[in-house]
């Protein structure tokens, strides 16, 4: 079969030359086995809700929420009763936007001011969060088994079980970015086949900057889910901007590929204000959005500032409720910006960002020594402890090696997109090295960490560029074979692990020796 011809100029003539590969990429918009993909879906998102939900509402503090659910529980309870926000900050320290209170007094709405009230929103959303992750790594790696390998190892992974199982805010914070990073990989899929049928119907080049690619709606929900993002915590601001970046790159790499006269050029012209509109001027306005109760309220936090803690006169025409809003916000930010260990403050379980990957220095929720029965010893342990499972975070630094060098050198756009996924919730936080920061900051880098494991799990199991001739060979064969063991033996080690560690991330009582035995490392004290 004649391969496509190309035009080149030489010599101010034009040369047909014979194009020794297709001039198009190959037609690749994602998976194709749908049923098969949904069944596996299902099978493993109830497998996820299962572990998320089993004694959801223990262990409590006599009753009470443990750790910094102290903040958000009380918090989200007043929502329930004030028309969605805080009023009395006497409640506790109101330092972060409501989305994630307000999912937390959903579930208090309907169960009550109880640990499964509290918490069964945060479970919701780690079950979700392990659907949105089998979908993208399937969705990336073009494989179904992949998906489902991804979503068993977050199933088993510690950070992401002990945060759906808390009412803190980075589960909340988690599966936004987590979903808007999916929405976008939708959307680079979608924008590939837009310009694959320009390129079939021949309009590639009838502007030197490409064809216009229409609505681009998945661009336009990842906005909206990383405002929701920003609206639980700030540093969901780290990636709107990350994330912008990389949808830009997909779209100067689509327009290259298939081969647009100017690429960067018909990106900058035709890509770049409609991805500020959608990654931008839509995560603000989410933002926005999400004070709308504090806007109507009377007697919530900071309201009515202006006259008191700021003055009646604004140099620029900007309303009152908005310099109240960013009055509060900025008595939030001050709040934050204060704790440093410069300034004395200092936590038993603090640690820094050098240590999330390896999980070095996990975070102690709660623990029970007095009384404590059921073990059967004389003496026995309740403890919740935030820590990654040793099987996958003690293998992160050759893991993230292997993935940049897969990035890097052999440019395989799968690593680097997880890789940015990772860096926004990991490389922000060395801006700010004094801050008082704490481990379950890197609940965001989990996901990102679980599918570049998957990925890699599948390079064993699928040779990268392998054809159909060398699956049916019989090295191919035997390569198969001894990948699918490996890959096998990894998983079973993963949730064997998981299932070792799972007496201290859900508080069951054990023996103080179990309890010397779970402490792998002498910084897990």
């Amino acid at each position: 079969m004649t391969a496509p011809t190309d035009q080149l100029e030489r010599s101010g003539r034009t040369v047909p030359v014979i194009s020794p590969g297709p001039v198009a990429p190959v037609a690749d918009f994602g998976p194709v086995d749908r049923l098969q993909g949904w069944a596996m879906t299902a099978v493993i998102t109830a497998l996820a809700a299962v572990t998320r939900f089993l004694n959801l509402g223990s262990p409590t503090d006599a009753g009470t929420p443990i750790f910094d659910e102290k903040h958000y529980a009380p918090q989200a309870w007043q929502m329930v009763h004030n028309g969605g926000v805080e009023d009395n900050p006497g409640y506790g320290l109101v330092v972060h936007p409501p989305v994630g209170k307000q999912l937390i007094a959903i579930g208090e709405a309907i169960f009550g001011y109880n640990g499964l009230g509290w918490r069964f929103s945060g479970a919701v959303c780690g079950v979700v969060l392990v659907l949105l992750v089998v979908r993208i790594a399937r969705r990336i790696s073009r494989s179904t088994l992949v998906g489902g390998i991804a979503g068993l190892l977050l199933i088993a992974d510690g950070v992401s079980f002990v945060t759906a199982r808390t009412a803190l805010l980075d589960g909340f914070l988690t599966v936004f970015v987590v979903a808007a990073f999916g929405a976008l990989i939708v959307d680079r899929d979608q924008i590939r086949e837009r310009m694959h049928i320009a390129f079939v119907e021949g309009r590639i080049a009838e502007t030197p900057w490409g064809p216009r690619l229409g609505v681009r709606w998945w661009r336009f929900g990842a906005g909206v889910l990383l405002g929701l993002a920003c609206a639980t915590k700030w540093s969901g601001l780290y990636f709107v901007m990350f994330f912008g970046v990389m949808t830009v790159a997909f779209d100067i790499a689509a327009r290259r590929q298939y081969r647009v006269p100017r690429p960067w050029l018909g990106t900058f012209r035709r890509d770049v204000g409609p991805s500020l509109y959608a990654l931008v001027l839509i995560p603000f306005g989410v933002y926005l959005a999400s004070y709308a109760p504090w806007f109507a309220s009377e007697t919530a936090v900071d309201r009515y500032q202006v006259g008191r803690s700021i003055g009646p006169d604004s140099v620029l025409p900007i309303p009152d409720a908005l310099r109240s809003l960013w009055h509060y916000t900025y008595a939030a930010y001050r709040f934050h910006s204060g704790l440093t260990n410069a300034d004395g403050n200092h936590h038993p379980w603090e640690s820094k960002p050098w240590t999330w990957p390896m999980s070095l220095r996990p975070v102690l929720y709660a623990i029970d020594t007095e009384n404590v029965s059921g073990c059967g010893a004389q003496s026995c342990v309740k403890a919740v402890m935030l820590v990654g499972t040793p099987a996958m975070w003690f293998l992160a630094v050759p893991v993230l090696a292997w993935a940049v060098w897969r990035a890097f050198v052999k440019r395989d756009w799968r690593y680097a997109v997880l890789l940015v996924g990772y860096s926004a919730g990991f490389l922000p936080w060395f801006a700010d090295i004094d801050r008082q920061m704490y481990f379950f900051y890197a609940a965001t880098m989990a996901p990102f960490l679980v599918m570049i494991i998957a990925m890699i799990l599948g390079d064993i199991l699928y040779k990268p560029g392998q054809n159909t001739a060398d699956v049916r060979s019989s090295l191919s064969t035997e390569r198969r074979t001894l990948g699918l063991l490996v890959v096998c033996f990894y998983v079973a080690m993963v949730i064997t692990n998981f299932a070792w560690l799972y007496p201290i991330l859900t508080g069951l009582p054990i023996s103080q020796h179990t309890w010397n035995m779970q402490i792998w490392l002498p910084s897990w004290r």
